[in-house]
């Protein structure tokens, strides 16, 4: 009787363990990055810019990663956000070589 009893234990703290285990794991891979949702009308100094990222859901927007950090949702289809763009592609090709 005893064996019966320590055997259904051990199997609700597996059940318990791999639940445990898994929303952990399930939870750390919903965790995204930052993500646009507004996007600001004002031009950002192109020089300030190290990077950008596209970004397609929840709205399509660039988002420009300033040197201090700080990181500007902006609409693609501006002229002076595709000119940035290929500014920071040229100094990223030109670090490569």
């Amino acid at each position: 009787m005893k064996l019966h009893t320590t055997g259904i234990l051990v199997i609700v703290w597996l059940g318990i363990f791999t639940l445990h285990t898994t929303e952990g794991s399930v939870a750390s891979q919903s965790m995204r990055k930052l993500s646009c949702v507004n996007l600001s009308a004002q031009k950002v100094d192109i020089r300030s810019i190290v990077s950008y990222e596209k970004q397609k859901v929840p709205v399509e927007a660039i988002m420009f990663i300033t040197s201090n950090g700080i990181k500007i949702c902006v609409h693609p289809d501006q002229k002076w956000v595709q000119n940035a763009m290929k500014r920071i592609d040229k100094r990223r090709t030109s670090k490569r070589r």
